[in-house]
């Protein structure tokens, strides 16, 4: 019997080793076959026939939205992914990609580019600029200098003035950014002594659009009548809203309270889509902006998505970026503001939501490089030459029957 037990313990323990041995050994074995090919298949990448000629400039504008078959002039055979090309941040950058040539054979390949900027800082303003005497802001802050790649251009001002001194000034606004492009801008100063007896009261314009001659003007089958409405707007009488004949509605949902503010949710917005939603009326919603960057963008899309949980939101979730009278103490660049537009809309695209971004007509021509996701544009006229958009809050002065309040009108392109 003990002889037994010694011999099991033995051929227990050459089990044991014999695993080990062949534990450690298969693996070894294995590198080795793969060590093996690879070499193999370096060998035939290094004889593999590679012709590519690039365009003969490789000196790409910064953000400049290119794939990599964009800089190739002619390559003997089939890009494997057409990726777009990172040029969101300026110097020379490697490219990496794969082709498979005529010879059936998969190939790396590398090149460099260099990301430059050419495009001077934008100086948003007027050719005069009135303040009041005494005024303590500098006139620098009052005016956007923004630029497409630098986060804080260099703006400042040229000539002579004296701000506790009525009068008119000639001067020269100008602005420079990192990579030494420049801009400038005359512009008249009128500093003025306020009058003591003026009232500060501002009365609201009497001009009324309606609702009706809108829609009748405007509606077709594949066109929708609708409002935007907010906490400014008051209590709103769902049903006869309804029946008066807007389609749609966009709510606010609230937003931030100033640069890094915390959130606030807007005073009507629970009361409001519940209304909508309970006669029918199909609704998207808007966040009021304030992000710096990515990552808040990020977490507005978020927030916007956790307030509506449990309502039904067949419309869009609207980025609303309205600070442009700030935009110098956002400290970012117009480059920045597109990517956490993106940011956003990616966020809500993703979460099943269809995401949008809200500009009037010269901020989307002039002042965003890219506006991404479906467009809802702010044009108030009766007409406009702006493509591309499938939202057009045409006006801020509409009248509805169910709301005692003055409200936005929007036409919305299905």
């Amino acid at each position: 019997m003990r002889k037994k037990k010694v011999l099991i313990i033995i051929i227990i323990y050459l089990i044991l080793n014999i695993s080990l041995i062949f534990g450690i050994i298969i693996p070894k074995v294995n590198d080795i076959k793969e060590k093996r090919i690879k070499q193999k298949e370096l060998e035939v990448i290094k004889k593999a026939k590679v012709e590519i000629k690039f365009k003969e400039d490789l000196n790409i504008p910064f953000a400049s939205d290119i794939k990599i078959s964009d800089l190739i002039e002619s390559i003997n055979g089939k890009i494997i992914n057409d990726k777009r090309v990172n040029t969101g941040s300026l110097g020379v950058k490697e490219v990496s990609f794969e082709f498979i040539n005529d010879e059936n054979i998969k190939i790396p390949y590398k090149f460099n580019i260099n990301v430059y900027d050419n495009i001077p800082p934008l100086l948003w303003m007027g050719s005069s600029l009135s303040i009041e005497r005494g005024d303590k802001e500098k006139i620098e802050d009052k005016i956007m200098c923004a630029d497409n790649e630098t986060a804080r251009p260099h703006c400042y001002v040229e000539g002579d003035y004296d701000i506790n001194t009525v009068g008119k000034y000639n001067l020269l606004m100008k602005a420079i950014d990192n990579s030494g492009n420049e801009a400038s801008k005359e512009f008249v100063l009128n500093v003025y002594e306020p009058d003591p007896n003026a009232s500060n009261n501002k009365t609201a314009s009497d001009n009324k659009t309606y609702f009706s001659d809108i829609a009748k003007k405007y509606k077709k089958d594949n066109i929708s009548i609708g409002i935007d409405v907010s906490g400014w707007q008051g209590e709103i009488d769902y049903q006869k809203v309804k029946d008066a004949g807007v389609e749609f509605a966009f709510i606010k949902v609230g937003g931030e309270k100033g640069i890094d503010g915390e959130y606030y949710v807007d005073s009507k917005f629970i009361r409001n889509i519940e209304g909508f939603n309970s006669v029918g009326i199909p609704v998207g919603v808007y966040i009021f902006s304030y992000a710096k960057n990515v990552k808040q963008a990020k977490e507005e899309a978020l927030w916007v998505i956790e307030q509506i949980k449990g309502y039904k939101v067949d419309l869009p979730i609207v980025f609303d970026w309205e600070n442009w009278g700030h935009f110098n103490e956002f400290n970012m660049s117009l480059y920045d503001l597109s990517l956490e537009a993106e940011e956003f809309i990616k966020i809500v695209n993703d979460s099943g939501y269809q995401g949008s971004t809200y500009g009037s007509k010269n901020y989307l021509e002039k002042v965003w490089l890219k506006v991404p996701g479906i467009i809802w544009l702010a044009h108030y006229n009766s007409e406009t030459s702006y493509q591309g958009h499938s939202f057009w809050q045409i006006c801020d002065n509409g009248i509805v029957d169910g709301i005692n309040s003055k409200v936005d009108i929007d036409i919305w392109y299905r």
